[in-house]
């Protein structure tokens, strides 16, 4: 079971921030083996939604309101730490992501940026693929919808 939190970055605590970081870069700078900038400057923007166990960090999103990342609502960086990944908790982190789109910024069309293998796990929660393909960072994406 875990528990979710949705911050401003001004609400994060340092150590929040600093194990956020730490698992965003064990996931997709480490595990996925690909050299990017995951501080892009827009952490300062978004909303943090956080699933922790046991006091532990192991669930993630970001959210940003209309215009702040693409011309709709957003996620990114969608991770759920490695070893909790059997638990589904990236449906719960999802879900409550989607929630605070709509709590916080009261509309409903989200768009995000998929990795490609992941397209199953966001069709499950209502979105639909939109326009090609591509490459960002060197890993296969697709952009996707939901409205």
């Amino acid at each position: 079971m875990i528990t979710i939190q949705t911050k401003t970055f001004q609400e994060l605590t340092t150590k929040e921030l600093y194990d956020i970081l730490q698992l965003r870069v064990e996931v997709f700078c480490v595990e996925q083996n690909c050299v990017y900038q995951d501080l892009d400057g827009k952490d300062e923007k978004a909303l943090h939604v956080i699933g922790k166990k046991n006091d532990k960090i192991i669930a993630y999103t970001r959210v940003f309101k209309p215009g702040d990342y693409f011309e709709e609502a957003s996620i990114g960086r969608v991770v759920v730490h490695k070893e909790e990944r059997q638990h589904k908790y990236g449906y719960d982190i999802m879900e409550a992501s989607i929630k605070a789109v709509s709590d916080y910024f009261k509309v409903t069309t989200i768009k995000l940026s998929a990795q490609t293998y992941l397209r199953k796990f966001y069709n499950n929660l209502g979105f639909k693929e939109i326009g090609e393909e591509y490459l960002e960072d060197g890993i296969p994406h697709i952009a996707m919808i939901k409205s």
